[in-house]
């Protein structure tokens, strides 16, 4: 079994590895326009990625999540603390505590580096990640940001195989930042996240599209609609 990546729709995704692990990233899944899943539909999570603490990204879903799936949940100490608060055991988060930005963890037989990202949080910092699944494939959720120069960095030291990057403008990084981040973070697929959500945001990918070809002609873009999936 391939591995495969589904949109959620906004930020919300699910990556499954070719051994059966399930990582989802930001399960905002209940009060989600754009989420074609309810939290019932979820029978299996391992590990559960937390960009930052904004309600479109946190949700109110993960407490539940957890007690179905044992999941252990990643995130810096000050959300999964108020995690904590909301129900989550602390033998479910990593270390018991969270973990920070530069850091780290292997869950399951999966990489998780916690990258940095440039926006704002309720509780501790935003942040992205880099996920090294068992097959050495790299995924990076940039979570919630604008673009900034350690991107570059990021694709000097990580062979991305996949990117997953706001392009909505507003809250994160507009089709034209996004396209542009595309030469410092050179990975070698793209899909696009965090648009369409709201009418506030940008609609559809079709500028981001456009822009990506443009500027990094090298990296295929899969737009996919919230509910599909592309292998990895």
């Amino acid at each position: 079994m391939p591995n495969s990546v589904k949109w959620l729709g906004h930020a919300a995704c699910q990556i499954t590895t070719e051994k059966g692990k399930v990582i989802l990233i930001d399960p905002w899944i209940t009060g989600n326009p754009s989420c074609p899943v309810k939290k019932e539909d979820i029978k299996q999570a391992d590990v559960i990625l937390v960009t930052h603490d904004h309600f479109d990204h946190v949700g109110t879903d993960i407490p539940d999540l957890v007690n179905a799936t044992g999941a252990t949940v990643i995130g810096q100490p000050e959300l999964v603390k108020n995690l904590q608060g909301a129900g989550v055991k602390a033998e479910n988060i990593i270390f018991g505590m969270g973990m920070n930005i530069g850091g780290q963890v292997e869950v399951a037989g999966i990489k998780v580096t916690m990258t940095e990202a440039v926006h704002s949080s309720g509780a501790g910092e935003p942040a992205g990640y880099i996920i090294t699944l068992e097959d050495g494939k790299t995924i990076y959720h940039a979570g919630d940001t604008g673009i900034f120069g350690g991107m570059e960095i990021l694709g000097k030291i990580y062979d991305i195989e996949l990117a997953l990057l706001p392009i909505g403008s507003v809250f994160v990084m507009d089709p034209l930042q996004a396209a542009h981040s595309l030469t410092l973070l050179k990975p070698k697929h793209v899909i696009p996240i965090h648009y369409g959500t709201f009418p506030i945001l940008v609609q559809d990918a079709e500028g981001f599209i456009s822009l990506a070809e443009e500027k990094a002609p090298e990296t295929k873009v899969d737009a996919i609609k919230p509910g599909e999936e592309v292998q990895v």
